[in-house]
């Protein structure tokens, strides 16, 4: 009796040891979930490091990617690194990514994060979201087959400059000094100031610039433009004010200088007006080409995705509030109007 106690016990104990090593076995030969690296120029509250999809990803962009049959946690992990406005930083949080062996990197926020994802790697794909012509800029060969390691889609945000001063001298015709707000540190305001002193200038207008960054604070650039007699003003797409839209769009209220933006949340949050490509359809399109990839094409034969819908939108209320008669062709021809 006794030995069949003793054997009923090792008999339980073999059982008992079979069930917890197995699963611990299964959980070691599972593969890691492959990581998607969001390299971020834009400045967001919150720390640099966040590996959660929660805060500065699209939710467009999640979206694609779950078209494309990719779940964040379940079977795929994005891992977010910021550089709060300081485009200096970019470089290391690149290669920071690289280091990390992820398997793709969204340069999100425009060229510099997208020179700075293509100069820390040859090797990893990389997904862009330019502004600015991205063949003439060197990210591309060409748009039908970009080449290299990038691909993405370009948004023509600066080429839509001149377009928005057209829109703009509409609402304010007598507009004479044309401020333009940049951000020296972007690479970009040197292409966005060349091409609207020539476009001003041909009007016969004049062209302010004043510059913001993280070292040259907002305020003194709308003071600068004041001072210089600003007429009316144009804000660059640029990802530092994109993140400050609220405070530009009250000091431009404060001032009572009429501006245009480059996206529609300028204006739903009290702007005069925007004109531009609808940014979180090119979130959609990365989610996409982020599947795509994540699924063995590689960059080189997706070709670069342009803006298929433009929107202007024209905040009424603020309109009024600036005195301005907002054209009855600009009303008919708005996709929104806010009152």
């Amino acid at each position: 009796m006794r030995g069949d106690q003793v054997r009923r016990r090792e008999l339980i104990a073999l059982l008992g040891g079979s069930v917890v090593a197995w699963p611990l076995d299964a959980l070691a030969q599972q593969p890691a979930l492959p990581v998607i690296g969001f390299l971020s120029s834009a400045s967001v509250s919150g720390p640099v490091r966040s590996a959660s999809v929660s805060g500065p990803v699209p939710t467009a962009f999640r979206k694609g990617l779950n078209e494309a049959g990719y779940f964040p946690d379940q079977n795929v992990t994005i891992e977010t690194l910021q550089a709060e406005g300081r485009y200096e930083k970019l470089p290391a949080l690149a290669a920071d990514l690289v280091a990390r062996q992820v398997k793709l990197i969204v340069a999100a926020g425009g060229l510099v994060s997208a020179r700075a994802a293509i100069a820390a790697t040859t090797n990893i794909p990389i997904l862009f979201i330019a502004g600015f012509d991205p063949v003439k800029v060197g990210l591309v060969s060409s748009y039908s087959r970009p080449g290299g390691n990038a691909t993405g889609v370009s948004i023509y945000t600066t080429e839509l400059l001149s377009k928005r001063l057209s829109q703009l001298r509409e609402l304010v015709p007598a507009a004479e000094r044309i401020a333009l707000l940049v951000n020296g540190s972007n690479v970009v305001s040197e292409f966005e100031v060349r091409d609207m002193e020539a476009v001003v200038a041909a009007a016969g207008r004049q062209l302010i610039v004043v510059d913001a960054s993280i070292g040259k604070g907002i305020e003194a650039a709308f003071a600068s433009a004041v001072d210089q007699n600003a007429d009316a003003l144009l804000v660059s797409a640029d990802p530092f004010f994109s993140t400050r839209r609220r405070h530009i769009v009250a000091l431009a209220a404060h001032y009572r200088l009429p501006a245009a933006y480059p996206w529609r949340e300028y204006a739903e949050g009290g702007g005069l007006m925007s004109y531009g490509p609808i940014l979180m359809d090119a979130y959609h399109q990365i989610g996409l080409y982020a599947g795509r990839i994540l699924k063995g094409e590689r960059p080189a034969d997706l070709p670069v995705r342009l803006p298929w819908r433009f929107e202007l939108v024209v905040n009424l209320g603020t309109a009024k509030a600036l005195d301005l008669t907002v054209p009855r062709i600009m009303r008919l021809g708005a996709d929104h109007l806010i009152d």
